[in-house]
């Protein structure tokens, strides 16, 4: 016991490490998919499917047989990954006693060679809710503890995807805030250019530059850029003369 909790530790540490280091979804998933079979011993193969508005596929997997007892489910719209992402339960199988519950999963499980199957369901925000699914050749049916360890191995990865769900949002947040600092400011100085050299108020000197931003169909931060670039040039030019 002492040895999976150590083991466990050591994959939730590594687990953490590999999602900060990634930005994309897919790529995190994936991590976590291979992660999965090292954190339970009896698992030899993962998957994680997923719902969005309606649409049930699989998201990652470590096995392309995995992939396919997912597919089967979804062709049948029933199964127990489909269960456990659906409706938050845990589903732990023994392939040889599903009996007539999940006919189509049992089959295709049957002919891939596995015998056990585990889905805790995955929920990190409305718009990512499935299932971590896991797939052994034994037919041990997994046992109650490897329930209470891929439960809290996927509480880490829910946090870990919340928080870098709301990191990235708080990146593009700031990215606009910034990018509307930048425009306002060229466009500040491109309208006190004008008012200099026509002499013409503020709201005359915008006038102008929305003029030619719509003229010429190129954005007004872009109008405002290429003036004042002009202008510096024409003052560095006057200046070297």
């Amino acid at each position: 016991m002492a040895e999976r909790v150590d083991e466990l530790n050591a994959v939730l540490a590594d687990l953490v490490g590999v999602l900060e280091s990634m930005s994309d979804t897919p790529g995190l998933l994936d991590a976590v998919c291979g992660e999965a079979v090292r954190v339970v011993p009896d698992a030899d193969l993962a998957s994680i499917l997923v719902v969005r508005d309606g649409v049930t596929q699989t998201a990652a997997f470590t096995d392309e047989r995995a992939r396919r007892i997912d597919d089967v489910q979804y062709a049948a719209g029933d199964g127990p990954g489909l269960l456990a992402a659906l409706t938050g339960e845990v589903v732990r199988v023994a392939v040889a006693e599903t009996g007539d519950q999940w006919p189509e999963f049992v089959a295709a499980a049957k002919e891939l060679g596995v015998g056990s199957y585990l889905a805790v369901p995955l929920r990190v925000d409305d718009t990512l809710v499935g299932a971590i699914t896991l797939f052994g050749f034994e037919t041990h049916g997994y046992h109650e503890f490897d329930t209470k360890v891929l439960r809290l191995f996927t509480l880490c990865v829910e946090t870990v995807l919340r928080l870098t769900r709301r990191y990235r949002e708080a990146r593009r947040l700031a990215d606009e805030l910034r990018n509307a600092m930048e425009t306002r400011a060229v466009i500040e100085q491109a309208k006190g250019m004008l008012m200099l050299i026509h002499r013409v108020n503020e709201d005359a000197a915008m006038h102008r530059l929305i003029v030619e931003s719509q003229h010429t169909n190129i954005k007004l931060r872009d109008v405002a850029a290429r003036f004042t670039k002009r202008m510096s040039s024409a003052d560095g030019g006057s200046a070297r003369h």
